[in-house]
C-alpha cells in the first residue's frame, strides 16, 4: 500500500517537473524578449563620432570618377577634399577637375568646390549630402564665354556627385551595441568631424 503511494507520488512529482520545464521553455523566449526590451530602454541614445580623417579616407577610395555631361564634355573628378563649414550640418567638398570637349583633343584643368547639407539615408544606411550648391568653379585657360558654358556643366555634375557619393556607410557593428539594434536619428558637425546620434530600434 505504502509502496503504491510512493510510486504514485513519484510519478506525480515527475509530471509536475516536466510540466514546469515545459512552461519554463515556453516562457523563456518571452523572458528573453522582455530582457532585451528592458536593456534597450536602459541603454538609450548614444553618439557615434566620425572623425574627418576617417571620412576623408573613405571618400578618397571612391575617386577618381568620370562622366560625360550634356553629351558635350567628358569630366574627370579626383582628389576630393572634405571640410567642415560653420553652417550647422553642412560640409564642403573640393575636387580637382579635368574637362575635355567630347569631340576635340583638348582639355582644361580646374577645381570644383561645392557644399551640401548632411542627412541620413535610411535606405542606403549612409550619410549623404542634400541641397547642394556650387561654391567655386574655376577652369584654367578659358575665356569668359567658355567659363559660363562650363558653369552649366558644373551644376549638372554637382547634382550627380551629391546623389551618387555617400560620405559614410554605416557598418553593422556601428549600429549594434550590447545585443541591441540601433538606428541613426540625428547628425551634426563637430570640431573634429561628424557626430551621429543613434537610438534603440523600436
Amino acid at each position: 500500500m505504502w509502496r503504491q503511494r510512493d510510486v504514485v507520488a513519484t510519478q506525480l512529482m515527475r509530471m509536475c517537473y516536466a510540466f514546469s520545464m515545459l512552461k519554463f521553455r515556453t516562457l523563456l523566449p518571452l523572458l528573453a524578449l522582455a530582457l532585451l526590451t528592458s536593456c534597450a530602454s536602459l541603454v538609450g541614445p548614444r553618439d557615434i563620432e566620425l572623425p574627418l580623417t576617417k571620412l576623408q579616407s573613405g571618400l578618397e577610395r571612391r575617386f577618381p570618377i568620370s562622366n560625360r555631361m550634356l553629351e558635350l564634355f567628358d569630366v574627370e573628378l579626383s582628389r576630393p577634399q572634405l571640410s567642415l563649414q560653420s553652417d550647422a550640418g553642412r560640409v564642403g567638398l573640393s575636387l580637382d577637375a579635368v574637362v575635355a570637349p567630347a569631340f576635340l583633343r583638348q582639355s582644361w584643368r580646374g577645381n570644383l568646390g561645392l557644399s551640401g547639407r548632411l542627412y541620413i539615408d535610411p535606405v542606403r544606411n549612409a550619410v549623404m549630402m542634400a541641397e547642394p550648391r556650387v561654391e567655386t568653379f574655376t577652369v584654367d585657360g578659358v575665356d569668359a564665354a567658355r567659363q559660363r558654358q562650363l558653369t552649366g556643366v558644373a551644376n549638372v555634375l554637382m547634382e550627380k556627385v551629391v546623389l551618387d557619393t555617400p560620405l559614410y556607410h554605416f557598418r553593422p557593428d556601428d549600429l549594434r551595441y550590447g545585443g541591441v539594434q540601433f538606428v541613426p536619428t540625428r547628425i551634426a558637425t563637430s570640431a573634429r568631424g561628424l557626430v551621429v546620434t543613434v537610438e534603440p530600434a523600436k
